[in-house]
């Protein structure tokens, strides 16, 4: 990408970002807190007990292993992040769909995490998160067009 298309691209997705702040609030699901613990590998952060169990634990939600996996993408943590969903039983969320590009995006797979954001918004197309993602993600690709479709 060259300096004018990143300086470009910056723009759009301020003005974007910016417009979507203004024009009213918008429901994501699932949670973008960064205040989740991450634990050791092989670990995953119990949101009831409020402890670090096996990963393999059969008593933590798809919820609670989705959001942890997340905090560990947000983390650079992206391997363990992609290991985690993986031990979530419903892979067809939206939420699991868009964590998994976010890591893959993070590790430098930019097409594979596109593919994810579009399940995702397939699966609601009302899910602010993942627009956010795809829009970052069509920069990356300098498909300036479709990342400003995104962030609308």
């Amino acid at each position: 990408m060259t300096i004018m298309t990143a300086r470009i691209a910056s723009i759009i997705l301020g003005g974007c970002l910016a417009a979507s702040v203004v024009s009213g609030p918008v429901f994501a699901v699932g949670n973008d807190s960064s205040t989740t613990p991450t634990c050791k590998k092989g670990e995953i952060y119990d949101q009831k007990t409020k402890k670090c169990v096996k990963q393999q634990s059969a008593n933590v939600s798809d919820e609670n292993r989705a959001d942890y996996a997340y905090s560990l993408a947000k983390a650079g943590r992206y391997e363990e992040a992609l290991a985690v969903l993986d031990t979530v039983k419903d892979q067809n969320t939206a939420e699991v769909l868009n964590y998994r590009g976010y890591a893959t995006r993070k590790l430098g797979r930019t097409d594979e995490g596109i593919s994810y954001y579009l399940q995702s918004v397939k699966m609601d197309p009302q899910y602010a998160k993942v627009r956010e993602y795809l829009g970052e993600a069509y920069v990356i690709k300098g498909q300036l067009d479709l990342a400003k479709d995104q962030l609308k």
